[in-house]
């Protein structure tokens, strides 16, 4: 199973200058318990922007750049080439940045998208792409208000692929 996992505002902000808008604890909690134990696919710039390998998880970075290495990390040069990496897993993320989800839609390559959906509008300078409910339907979601930790209204929401 391929899923993409991606907060995004109202708006699909994803991020601005290479860092995330916003600061919300229960999604990176839930980033953290679905993802571990699995690869996570993603972008140089989304690699760099968290700065490290993340623990307890298989980290597949992909970029055109041919001589780029990071300890820890395994590299490929396409989004195909990182799937095939990581074919013997039964779980694969796809946790960005922005070309990587794109490309992964558009070539009709993930099952499940699982998304935090953060309830307010931000400037950003990527975005997710539109989300198509011919092709996606919700099949789960969690709402939640802000609170003393998560200071911003959110919801965990799940598509399930309808049209392959």
């Amino acid at each position: 199973m391929i899923t993409i996992i991606a907060a995004i505002a109202k708006n699909n902000a994803l991020g601005k200058n290479n860092d995330l808008i916003w600061h919300l604890p229960a999604d990176l909690k839930r980033f953290k318990k679905r993802t571990t134990g699995h690869y996570i696919l993603m972008g140089r710039n989304t690699f760099e922007s968290i700065g490290r390998p993340l623990p307890n998880r298989t980290t597949v970075i992909i970029t055109r750049n041919k001589n780029y290495v990071k300890d820890g990390c395994l590299i490929a040069h396409s989004l195909e080439q990182a799937l095939e990496m990581a074919k013997e897993e039964v779980h694969i993320f796809i946790i960005g940045g922005a070309q990587i989800y794109q490309k992964a839609i558009e070539n009709n390559l993930a099952d499940v998208l699982d998304i935090t959906q953060v309830h307010k509008e931000f400037d950003a300078d990527v975005f997710f792409p539109e989300i198509d409910l011919n092709i996606w339907k919700e099949t789960e979601r969690e709402d939640f208000d802000m609170d003393e930790k998560n200071t911003l209204a959110h919801s965990f929401v799940r598509y399930e692929k309808i049209i392959n």
